[in-house]
């Protein structure tokens, strides 16, 4: 390959075009650096009626070449601000992020903790979601327990039932084991689960989240 580049001169000297040898040009290329995250979080408080608000109470991630080292940040073990600034270094470190229903419920959980703590709002984002970016379907249920199942992965959900989960929230050493386990359990999961999709040609192209005027998204199984 040749590249042309021409210099616009003064006007008493004509311009000149000048060839640059192949071996003079380098473009350096890697793969993108994605990371898959989940979150766990709890009710806080009654808006109206049943309705709840919630509080982020854990943040799991691990880089998707690196799926066996999974970070856990839990609330009751670490404060809230440590947990989020934990995150968004590791979030700004990321080309794109990958989870299941994030761009629905995680990420927006994660920008309204920071606002709440006066912190800045998640940059804009590539993200990949297992499960609004899967090819439309119908008749079959798409949480990632169930594509999981489907597609016979060996990586399975860690089940919370109401013992666990009022122990996880009231964040007693019990509950806070439970949710450890849990949230790597997802994070991995989600790995091989997209993985699994993209390798039958299931997932369509990542998407830019973005925190300002976006789109809420519904969840449905």
């Amino acid at each position: 390959m040749q590249i042309q580049l021409r210099v616009k001169s003064p006007a008493t000297v004509k311009a000149e075009a000048f060839t640059l040898a192949p071996s003079l040009i380098q473009i350096a290329a890697r793969p993108l650096r994605v990371l898959d995250f989940d979150i766990e979080n709890r009710p806080l408080s009654y808006l109206g009626s049943d309705f709840t608000t919630g509080e982020v109470t854990a943040i799991s991630w691990a880089w998707v070449d690196r799926p066996t080292e999974v970070t856990v940040y839990l609330l009751g073990e670490v404060d809230l601000p440590e947990i989020l600034q934990a995150f968004v270094r590791v979030y700004n470190q990321a080309d794109m992020v990958t989870g299941h229903f994030i761009r629905g419920h995680d990420l927006p959980m994660v920008n309204g903790a920071l606002m709440e703590c006066g912190m800045p709002a998640l940059e804009d984002k590539l993200t990949q979601d297992t499960k609004l970016d899967k090819m439309r379907t119908k008749g079959v249920s798409c949480s990632q327990e169930s594509l999981a199942a489907m597609f016979r992965l060996e990586q399975s959900k860690v089940h919370m039932n109401q013992h666990r989960w009022r122990a996880a929230n009231r964040l007693t050493a019990e509950g806070l084991a439970f949710v450890r386990e849990r949230v790597v359990g997802d994070v991995q999961q989600n790995i091989a689960l997209r993985q699994e999709l993209l390798s039958k040609g299931y997932l369509s192209n990542p998407k830019v989240w973005r925190s300002y005027a976006a789109p809420v998204e519904a969840y449905t199984k």
